[in-house]
């Protein structure tokens, strides 16, 4: 017998040689073998990969045999996203995978499924396929769906057709007629109103046909199919525009929709299609009251900025003048920047017809913010003030009824609405001589009433300069006497701290008894208790101020004082009467100069501040002609000279905000370029040529060479001898950046796959991943990148394309790194302006700040200063008045604000040292902003443009 020997058994295994095929081996088993919930897992694992880049082509057949049949919703929602994204032809021919035809057979067993959920997403899908052998034998099955039950399959099935009509018309080419059909029957508003875009963009003729037959009941009509209705409107009657008349009742109807979309629409519509005064009126009214009516503070600012658009027209402007009243409406909102832009609005659309209303609604509107807690309410007080002092100076006849109210907010608690009051009541007692009685009544009775020290000052020297009667001087001395308290400061205080009473000053030195909480008496002593009462007690205004060591109000009244007894001195005949009243102002001035050099306040006194005290003192001692007609005359003048030069200012700021308009001669010759003859053409047309070429190149008709032009803008992102070269153009509109990347293959080869990967860096986000494309050999295309932008600062933008190529001998990637893009913080800035008060306010306020040393080879000031304000799109908000004249230093101030309404501010400080005329400039800039990131970035730019010395600019006339 012979033995039995065990012979080896061998299994073929295979064994993964990589990474890839071993998750494509595991993903395998699961789909065949798994559970409905490791289908669900394995299949988004699937698609993640496939997203990623990876090629899985093994798992194909798996998920058509053994996932596609499955009926649980979950797995045909990722089925769809999976069918979208999967590969459907082959990488060698291009030609549809045999595998897809039994997708397509799943396809139309799910477009014929009970469910309408399975159905209508079925559609949605059909829309993104790109493959007509896909679309054809599914087309009965579509056209069938427009007869469903339910509009949710209706609706899509029409978005279907009119996908597949748009790429293939060849499959369905009487799709018109068939949804011009399916519209007639069709009940449910968003079916119609898919059916009636489709016809928008595929026939209008038979849209047009179907309004026509429906037009007295559009007012009936959903939201979604208005909208569309209206698009339709303007279209046609924008090609055609004998057609208006047909269609213009059917958009007036429409104002009244109850959408508010539907009427914005329809009211941008009649604008566009009529200039008629009736249909301007109407649109403005709709567009007031969307204002009025809408909560959302965004919406507010988009349709008051089309009523602004509006007012550029003359046309336009003339209606909205007298729809003013209903434009102040606005003023109802609580957000502060819809009531800026509201009363900014107003002031440009006020006549004398309509002014009184205005300033009669202002001041209530200021009446009523009296008492208000918002936290905005005393900066829109402020804006109220500020408007209502524009109309004053606009229209002189509202003065005399706006200062009257206005002043009775001299002793509110917001100190910048008083200075604003008063910078209003300087110029206007300036300007209307008429109203200098009135005024200088109202603020001797509102003079106790004041709270602060700079409002005080303020006052003080108005009343100064303008009590010229002697009734008056004498009643401003009575309220600085009053202010003041007893005479002389320092004794008095002394006074006060002892404990003596100031009437007689008699000491109280008698205990006095006081009860305790268990019934017995103690004893206190009469300083002790004078030293408790005084801390209660309050002293009066101008002296308080004086004890706290503001002293500059004490320079002030020195002054003022100066002006009342000289002027009172030419009025008062009574020689004893005007000594009497010199000597009480030397008084007056002597005792603040004594309190300020005890050491009792809190603050020592400047030396500035006494040393004007003291030359007031000897003024009054020993005038002269030259002190008198200084101290009377001179103030007034510079004032005189401070408000001609604003005004002239502005109005210059006016003249650079309006479009400058072509002045042409009437029997000036048309010069038509294609007609010259042939001898002009030697001459001028080069010159017309290049004036042509640099106006396209700038992007916009009449630019000129120097202007910023388009090409500026790209940025080469790879080099010539790349497989790939590549070049970005970014514009930047407001919080976003949009790139456009041209692409072009250099190579022989189809590029699949073709990914363009963005990352950033710094306060930037990437909104929307591009898309992946096929690029043909020597074939180019253009890929668009939406970048969102979050705050004002420098950003770099970096990435690579990676792409895929096939071929019959064997299949590769290809990895191309793409440049940096860097984003200027100049792109997001602009010129502000801002008054000296709210500079130093703001300059206070901003809690960031970057000073940047002066290194330039200019050797001008205001070279230098012109080289700056270009670099960092700054406006000098510093008077040009100011700034004139020749000496060996310079100061200015510079304010700018970013697209996100960050303030940025800067002040310059140069000099050119002295005995080297051509040595640079030397100094400094310090940059304030209420963001670390501006002030760095503003640095850094700063830094940046002075590294160039070639850089050379025009000075500022």
């Amino acid at each position: 017998m012979g033995t039995l020997t065990e012979q080896p058994c061998y299994t073929l295994i295979n064994i993964p040689t990589d990474t890839e095929s071993l998750n494509e081996l595991q993903l395998k088993q699961d789909l065949e073998k798994g559970s409905v919930q490791t289908k669900i897992d394995a299949l988004k694992k699937t698609i993640h990969m496939i997203l990623s880049g990876e090629r899985l082509p093994g798992l194909l057949m798996t998920i058509i045999r053994f996932v596609l049949p499955l009926q649980n919703h979950t797995i045909k929602k990722l089925l769809l996203i999976f069918w979208e994204i999967v590969p459907k032809t082959s990488g060698s021919d291009g030609k549809l995978l045999q595998e897809m035809i039994l997708v397509c057979d799943a396809y139309r067993k799910d477009l014929q499924h009970p469910n309408e959920f399975v159905r209508g997403s079925t559609l949605r899908f059909l829309c993104k396929l790109k493959e007509p052998e896909l679309l054809e034998p599914l087309m009965p099955a579509i056209i069938a769906c427009l007869e469903h039950r339910h509009s949710y399959v209706r609706r899509n099935a029409v978005l279907a057709i009119f996908t597949i009509y748009r790429n293939f018309e060849f499959l369905i080419p009487d799709a018109p007629d068939l949804i011009a059909k399916y519209l007639e029957g069709e009940q449910d508003m968003s079916c119609r109103r898919n059916a009636f875009l489709m016809l928008l963009h595929a026939d209008q003729s038979k849209a047009l046909a179907y309004l026509a037959a429906c037009l007295d009941q559009v007012p009936s009509f959903g939201d979604i199919l208005q909208l569309v209705i209206v698009e339709l409107i303007y279209k046609v009657c924008l090609a055609n525009p004998s057609e208006k008349a047909r269609f213009i009742r059917c958009i007036y109807s429409l104002l009244n929709s109850p959408s508010a979309a539907v009427r914005y629409e329809a009211a941008g519509t009649l604008v566009t299609l009529s200039s008629a005064p009736t249909a301007i009126k109407a649109a403005a009214t709709c567009y007031i009251e969307l204002i009025v009516k809408e909560s959302d503070n965004n919406v507010k600012l988009i349709v008051l900025d089309r009523l602004i658009a509006m007012k550029d027209s003359p046309v336009y402007e003339r209606v909205l003048q007298d729809l003013v009243m209903d434009i102040l409406r606005v003023l109802g909102s609580p957000a502060l920047e819809v009531r800026t832009k509201t009363l900014a609005l107003a002031m440009d659309l006020v006549t004398t017809r309509t002014i009184e209303e205005m300033v009669q609604l202002l001041k209530k509107e200021v009446l009523r913010t009296a008492g208000g807690e918002h936290e905005d309410a005393g900066k829109y007080r402020q804006l109220l003030i500020r408007t209502l002092h524009t109309c004053s100076m606009k229209f002189a006849d509202v003065a005399v009824t706006v200062i009257p109210v206005l002043t009775d907010f001299l002793s509110e608690s917001n100190d910048a609405a008083s200075m604003d009051l008063l910078v209003f009541i300087r110029e206007a007692i300036q300007r209307f001589e008429n109203l200098r009685p009135l005024i200088v009544e109202k603020l001797l009775e509102m003079f106790p009433h004041i709270r602060f020290a700079k409002v005080h000052r303020v006052t003080l020297w108005i009343l100064g300069e303008y009590a010229t009667s002697k009734e008056d001087i004498e009643a401003v001395m009575a309220r600085i006497r009053t202010a003041l308290g007893e005479l002389p400061l320092l004794d008095a205080e002394n006074k006060r701290q002892a404990g003596e009473k100031s009437e007689d000053g008699s000491a109280q030195a008698a205990p006095a008894q006081l009860v305790t909480s268990d019934g017995t008496y103690a004893s206190q002593s009469a300083f002790s208790a004078a030293s408790t009462r005084k801390k209660e007690e309050k002293r009066p205004a101008l002296a308080q101020y004086l004890m706290e060591g503001e002293f500059f109000i004490g320079a002030a009244l020195a002054n003022i004082l100066s002006k009342l007894a000289l002027r009172y001195k030419v009025l008062e005949s009574n020689i004893q009467k005007s000594n009497k009243l010199q000597a009480e102002a030397m008084f007056i001035m002597s005792s603040i100069l004594q309190l300020g050099r005890s050491g009792l306040p809190k603050k020592a006194m400047t030396h500035d501040d006494a040393e004007r005290i003291s030359l007031c003192l000897r003024s009054l001692a020993s005038p002269t002609p030259l002190v008198q007609k200084i101290f009377t005359e001179g103030c007034r003048d510079a004032l005189d000279r401070m408000l001609s030069a604003n005004a002239e200012e502005d109005s210059q700021n006016q003249k650079a905000k309006e479009k400058p308009g072509n002045i042409v001669q009437v029997d000036d010759a048309i010069q038509f370029l294609q007609l010259n003859r042939g001898s002009d053409l030697a001459g001028g047309a080069g010159d017309m040529f290049e004036q042509s070429l640099s106006a396209a190149v700038a992007g916009r008709p009449g630019a000129s060479g120097d202007a910023p032009n388009v090409l500026s803008k790209v940025i080469q992102l790879t080099g010539f001898s790349d497989p790939i070269y590549a070049e970005a153009l970014f514009h930047v509109n407001q919080y976003d950046i949009v790139l456009d990347v041209l692409i072009v293959n250099q190579t022989e080869d189809t590029l699949q796959n073709f990914t363009l990967e963005l990352a950033t860096l710094g306060d930037l986000k990437l909104v929307e991943r591009p898309q992946s494309i096929v690029l043909a050999p020597r074939d180019f295309a253009t890929i668009k990148a939406n970048i969102k932008v979050t705050s004002t600062d420098n950003g770099i933008i970096f990435g690579n394309i990676v792409y895929d190529v096939s071929g019959a001998g064997s299949d590769r990637s290809g990895v191309v790194v793409l440049n940096d893009i860097p984003i200027d913080i100049m792109d997001y800035i602009v010129p502000a302006t801002c008054t000296d008060l709210e500079f130093r306010k703001m300059w206070a306020e901003f809690e960031w700040e970057n000073k940047v040393s002066v290194n330039t080879t200019l050797s001008d000031l205001r070279e230098y200063l012109a080289h700056l304000l270009k670099s960092t799109n700054m406006r000098c908000v510093t008077p040009e008045k100011a700034l004139s004249g020749q000496c060996g230093f310079l100061a200015a101030n510079m304010c700018a604000k970013s697209i996100f309404g960050e303030d940025a501010l800067a002040n310059l400080s140069i000099e050119k040292p002295l005995n080297k005329p051509d040595a640079p400039v030397v100094g400094h800039i310090r940059i304030r902003a209420k963001s670390q990131g501006m002030a760095l970035s503003l640095g850094d730019k700063i830094n940046s443009a002075q590294k160039d010395p070639l850089t050379k600019v025009v000075q500022v006339a």
